[in-house]
């Protein structure tokens, strides 16, 4: 009978309240659905990995990791790393479609005060 160490329960049993709290944020539409799947995914392989020693002693063996409880901390940060990218990746697009939204903005506002004051958006007097 192989045991479960303190770190896998505390991992594994984190990871199953995180899935929890993530699935709950979705429900309450705080989060949106593509990245909750990420986050479920993930939360999921390390409660898996958090409770299955043979297999995450495998894992590890196979990564060449020689400790059990690095490989799930390892999982972790090439998940946060990912995150990351990916929410950069995010916010940059969304700075592009900001500017552009800022930039159309500006035309249409000056185009309203010019026929406010009663001028063609083109620039000539209208009668």
């Amino acid at each position: 009978m192989v045991f479960l160490s303190r770190t896998q329960v505390i991992v594994a049993v984190g990871a199953v309240l995180l899935a929890l709290y993530v699935l709950d944020l979705v429900r309450r539409r705080r989060l949106s659905e593509d990245l909750a799947l990420l986050w479920v995914v993930s939360t999921a392989a390390v409660a898996v990995l958090g409770f299955s020693t043979p297999l995450l002693v495998w894992v590890s063996r196979t990564l060449g990791i020689r400790y059990e409880n690095s490989t799930v901390f390892a999982f972790g940060l090439a998940f946060s790393l990912v995150v990351l990218l990916h929410l950069s990746v995010r916010l940059s697009r969304l700075g592009r479609e900001n500017e552009t939204l800022a930039r159309e903005l500006a035309l249409l506002r000056r185009e309203l005060e010019e026929l406010r004051a009663g001028r063609d958006p083109a620039g000539t007097e209208r009668r």
